[in-house]
């Protein structure tokens, strides 16, 4: 299954042709909104708009929690190099793996070695 997925800014604009490359539409944050926005601003676009959040910053997980919304989908890397191959390809699987839960709403948690799945809402 192939996603709209939405890059945030604190990742590179390199993993567009990645999500790309893996089927998916792909855009960085700062081709569609300010890239001074704060994160609610970037969690509402996405709602509005049926994308995933991709991104390295654990404050969308709090956002998800403290309003206990069930959209949008989001991805969070946890990894020192957040754009190493071994990541990227950590990624695509996990989006692959998941694509149910991300369909439904979903929190998950990606870093080197596993992926960990919270259904929204939380």
């Amino acid at each position: 299954m192939n996603f709209s997925i939405v890059v945030d800014m604190n990742l590179s604009p390199d993993w567009i042709p990645v999500l790309a490359a893996a089927g998916h539409n792909a855009v960085h944050w700062s081709a569609v909104g300010d890239p001074r926005a704060l994160d609610p601003e970037l969690v509402q676009w996405a709602r509005d708009n049926s994308h995933i959040i991709l991104t390295h910053d654990l404050d969308f997980g709090t956002i998800l929690a403290q309003t206990h919304a069930s959209r949008p989908s989001v991805v969070i890397i946890r990894a020192d190099d957040p754009n190493s191959a071994t990541v990227q390809n950590r990624v695509l699987h996990t989006i692959q793996q998941h694509a149910t839960e991300f369909s439904t709403g979903a929190l998950v948690i990606v870093d080197v070695q596993r992926s960990r799945v919270r259904l929204l809402p939380i």
